[in-house]
Order: structure tokens, then sequence, then C-alpha cells
């Protein structure tokens, strides 16, 4: 039997030890707050469907709430992410600078990104005050408002944290909170028409991106300025951020990404590395193919968060070494197979644009065929990276490979067999027209939480458990602020006819739907290296649908290509998220993990290329279910 391999640390960090006493009580809260709030979203749906088989009945407005958990862990999640200092960025430069430079740069940014903030949390008060005239009850006698100030909340406790951690120093902090106050006032009080002061603001915003201010501010400092510069009111930012977590979807997002964090801090990578391992370890490029095939496995649960390169990394790079792989070769494959997956069922993008193309009222894409498009593309793309595998591998004679041990494979499946029915589980849930896909997510999140506490016992309930849901909504919550910011950014797009216009423009000048394809491949090359992808779905989305209508193109087919192109940003030189996480994963510099990854990503150019232009890859499988 081979030895058992191990999981080298996790993909969330240890907790701070030497914090005051409040502080430590006041984190410790947050958390409790967060798990708190997931396990309800977790519970209250799962308690929903066995309530209706059993009983024929449910639990009283238990789909509103679970609506309103998600502002809540977004609002959570985002404001324990501004307290880890984990809000993601644009831009690292920061880390290029030392002294003076660097101090002003983080002043500036974190200036900047307060006063986004503070903005929001202001056009959120009015929003909140808006709502409460209304008078509307959520449940239980509890008011809509009431837990709709969690924005206001939110907003003002992460400016107050962008501005602590803008340095160690108090002078410093004070010097941000003047920055970011200035910034306020200047714009309320200065003497000059705000449409001429939209260009100058646009530019101060471009300078914080380049500083390293949280994306979500740069989106939301976007459509603050472009609002605000043509007398238009920015409360619908804060409307629209709203809108979006209450979606009766969206739900599904953080419930299927606390699953891929049950897996990815279990050891269920052990598991899975052994049981392919033992079947395909006697197979020319076997390692190969194990990589690519657990990569996707991983990346299908955890979406595009890069979880599975911290996760899976210190796993699969010993066997690729020990099987003769050379350090560059095992490199460029790990990161190019970090965000294989994605296309399949119930990763989180395809979930999310089958939400933002369906929001405009003029398409309809559903969950179901968004994911039945995206299995034979999925496929095309795993199988192209273990063909690479294959082909960069040592080239050793059948006689001297591992032999097929039969004791050992199945060994390895008993050993894997709950993690191989994860799966099953999401997939019949999602599937079967029992469940919701809300309630589909959270029936997988409760069988993994089940499964890695109580069956497998990797995870201790009272120790690991609050850490990793912890994580979880920290992840949700920073993406989440990036999502309702992005929809008041598009709300301006498409008040200034941004997407009519793009269509107008596209259809006089392209004439061709092969080339407009060409075109749109290399756009969305350089979107998916630079923007960060659910922020991209929000923002690009309401433009590209009209788009793909005016040439004809089947809306399926167009979201494929998309996501296709994102996942290949996350190859694209030089901040492709994969190439940052594999650089910090591996201990590389950049610049050689670069190196490494380019034949994985002509090989994903390839691929991408054939999703686009034989679209039976896309459209046959939808086809067959109708």
């Amino acid at each position: 039997m081979n030895p058992p391999i191990e999981v080298p640390g996790g993909i969330s960090g240890p907790e701070p030890t030497n914090l005051p006493g409040w502080l430590r009580v006041l984190r410790q809260g947050e958390n409790l707050l967060v798990v708190l709030a997931l396990g309800a979203m977790t519970l209250l749906p799962v308690f929903e469907i066995l309530l209706r088989a059993l009983f024929k009945t449910g639990i009283p407005a238990s789909a509103t709430l679970v609506q309103h958990l998600v502002l809540a862990v977004g609002m959570l999640g985002g404001a324990i992410a501004a307290r880890e200092n984990r809000l993601l960025s644009l831009s690292a430069v920061s880390h290029w600078l030392t002294g003076g430079w660097l101090i002003a740069s983080r002043v500036l940014g974190h200036g900047f990104g307060a006063a986004i903030s503070g903005v929001l949390a202001s056009a959120s008060w009015d929003f909140v005050a808006s709502q409460r005239s209304l008078g509307k009850i959520l449940a239980y006698g509890v008011p809509v408002w009431v837990v709709q100030m969690l924005l206001v909340i939110g907003f003002a406790v992460i400016a107050l944290r962008l501005i602590w951690h803008a340095s160690d120093q108090w002078r410093w902090r004070l010097v941000t909170l003047g920055v970011a106050a200035g910034l306020v006032a200047l714009a309320l009080f200065l003497p000059v028409p705000p449409e001429k002061l939209r260009w100058p603001a646009l530019s101060i915003l471009l300078v914080s991106v380049v500083l390293g201010a949280p994306i979500f501010t740069v989106l939301g400092g976007a459509a603050l300025i472009l609002l605000w510069s043509i007398g238009e009111p920015i409360s619908p930012v804060p409307l629209k951020h709203y809108q979006l977590t209450v979606n009766p979807t969206l739900a599904s997002i953080p419930l299927f990404t606390l699953a891929g964090y049950f897996l990815a801090e279990s050891g269920a990578a052990t598991r899975l590395v052994r049981l392919f391992q033992a079947l395909l370890g006697g197979v020319r490029g076997g390692p190969a193919i194990v990589t690519a095939l657990v990569c996707a496995f991983f990346t299908s649960f955890t979406g595009a968060s890069g979880a599975t390169i911290l996760a899976l990394g210190g796993v699969l790079m010993p066997i690729l070494l020990a099987a003769g792989y050379s350090e560059r070769a095992s490199i460029g494959l790990l990161t190019g197979a970090g965000s294989l997956g994605m296309l399949f069922p119930p990763c989180l993008p395809p979930i999310l644009y089958a939400i933002i193309a369906s929001s405009g009222g003029e398409t309809s894409v559903s969950i179901h065929e968004m994911f039945q498009g995206g299995f034979l593309p999925g496929l095309l793309l795993v199988g192209m990276t273990a063909w690479w595998g294959i082909y960069a591998g040592p080239r050793i004679p059948k006689a001297d490979r591992p032999k097929f041990n039969a004791r050992e494979a199945w060994a390895a499946a008993v050993a894997a067999k709950w993690e191989l029915l994860v799966p099953v589980v999401a997939l019949t849930a999602l599937f079967s027209g029992f469940a919701t896909p809300v309630e589909a997510a959270a029936v997988t999140a409760f069988y993994t939480f089940i499964v890695d506490v109580f069956i497998q016992r990797d995870l201790r309930l009272f120790r690991d458990v609050p850490r990793v849901m912890t994580e979880c909504g920290l992840l949700v919550g920073g993406v989440l602020l990036i999502l309702g910011v992005a929809l008041g950014f598009t709300h301006y797009l498409i008040d200034a006819q941004i997407p009519d216009q793009a269509v107008g423009w596209a259809t006089q000048t392209i004439k061709s739907k092969w080339l407009f394809l060409l075109v749109l491949n290399v756009v969305l090359l350089v979107v998916g290296g630079l923007v960060e992808i659910y922020a991209a779905i929000v923002v690009v989305v309401p433009l590209l649908v009209p788009l793909g209508a005016a040439f004809g193109i089947d809306p399926i087919h167009l979201g494929i290509i998309f996501l296709a192109n994102m996942e290949l940003g996350f190859l694209a030189p030089p901040v492709g998220l994969n190439l940052l996480l594999a650089s910090y994963r591996f201990k590389k510099p950049i610049g050689e993990v670069t190196r490494a990854s380019l034949p994985m990503l002509a090989v994903m150019v390839v691929g991408v290329l054939l999703i686009t232009y034989v679209p039976l890859l896309t459209t046959w499988l939808p086809a067959q279910f109708k």
C-alpha cells in the first residue's frame, strides 16, 4: 500500500495570538456571527426539503430568510476581509515599493478606498431610510430595514479598517483619514459643476487602482463618480448591491463555496490522489492525468477562487517530481490545471453567468443549460491538459512503470468512497427536480460537513469547522462586495445606453460573425487577465449578451465562450490569478512561473478556439435534453 500523502498547511491561515483582550472578543464575535449565518443558510433549506418530503409543508419564509442571510454573510465577510487586510485588489505595486514611497502609496490607495466606502455607507443610509418608510416586514415581525442596515454598518466598518491598515503608525492613519475626508469634501463643496470633475475624479480612481485600492472600491468609485457627474442619485449603487445579494438563486454561490472549503481543508485531496494514482499510476503520463482529474474535481466545488492550487499544490508536486517530471513542467502543469473544472457543475461562475445574463429580461439562460453546455468543452480542456502532461513527461518504458495493484486500487476506492459521492449528491440534487439550486447547494454543503466532521473526522467540530467557515465567509464577503458594486456600475452603463451603442458600433464595423468571435476572444483574454472573474461577469455580460444576439450566437454558446476565455485569463501574464497563486505556493518568482506556464497557455488557447468555432461542442448536449 502506498504511504498516505499529507496536505501541508491549508488554505486558511492561523489565528493571531498577540491581540488585546477586547479586540480578540470582537474578532471572535464577528467570526461567530458569520459561522452562524452560514450554518443557518445551510440548515434552513435542508429542513425545508425534509419537511416538504415528510409532511408536505415547509418553514414559513424560509427562502426569504436564506436570501437575506446572504446579505449578512456578504457584509460580515467583507468586514472580516477588511479586518484581515485581504480585500482583493488589482495591483501589487505596493509590494515593489519601500520607505516613503510605500507609505505614500498605502495612504493614498487606502484613503481613496476609505472615501468610497464611506460614501457607500452614506448612500446605503439614504436607501435604508427610504425602505424604512415603506414599513415592509421580512419575516416573523422583523422589518426589512433592520437587515438592510447591515449595508450601512458593513461599509462604515470597512472604511475604518482601510484607514487602520494604511499604516502601523497613528500619524499615517490620521493622514489617511484626512485624505479620505478631503476627497469627499472636494466632491461636495468644490464650486465646480460635477460634470467638469468627472475626468479628474476618474484619474484619481486610476491612480488608486495602481496603488492597490480594493477592487470593490474601484468599481464602486467608478459607479459613484459617473452617476454623480451626470446629476443622477447615487442610491442605486447600494440598491443594486442589495438586489443582487437577495437574488433567489445567488445563495447557491456561498453554499457551494462552503462545500468546496470543507473538501479543500479535509483529507479529501489525499484520498482522491491516492485513488487516481492507484488507477492511473501505471499508465504513461499517469501522474499528469491524475493532476488534471483531481484539479478539475476540486475546482468544480471550490470555484475559481485559487483554492485548488493552494490546497493541491503541495500534494501533487512531489508526485510529479517523483515520476520524473522536471520542476518547470510540474509547475506549468499545476498552474494550468488549477482552473480546470470551471465549466462543470456545481462550479460558481456558470451559475452567476446564468443569473446575470437573464437579469435583463431579453435573454433567458438557465443554470441547467449552462452546465449542460459546458460539459463537453470542460472535458475537452481536461483532456488537452492531460495530453500535454503526457507529452511533457518522461518516456518511461512500460516494463519500468508501476504495476496495477487491484488490492491497492480497491482499498483507495473504499477510503475515498465518501468523496466520490459528493458529485453524485450535488448533481442528483441539482438536476433531479426535487430541490432548487439553493437547496441542492445546501444539501451538498451539509453532506460534506457530515462526511468531514463525523465520518472521516478530518475536521474537529469546535476548532476546525468555525475556522473553515470563517475563511469561506471572508472569501464570499470579498466577492459579494465586488459583485454588488459592479452591478451598480452596470446600472450606469445601461442607463447611459452603452450596450445599445456597442451593438450599433459592432454591427456597423464587423460584418462577419466569425470575425466578431475572434475579436471577442482577444478582448475577453485581456479582460480575463486583468479583471477578477466575478466582477467581469457582472460588468461585461450585460454588454455581451445583446452583442451575441445581434450576431445570432446561441446564448449558451456565448456563455461558454465567455467562461472559457475567463479560464484562459487565469494563465494570462503578467497578473493572471493562477500565476500569482502558483508563485506564492511554490515560492518561485512570477517570471519563472510565467515561463513554465507558457506551453499550457498555448494548449488552452487552442482549446478555447475549438470551443469558439465548433459550436456543436456546446449546443449538442443541451439540445438532447429539450
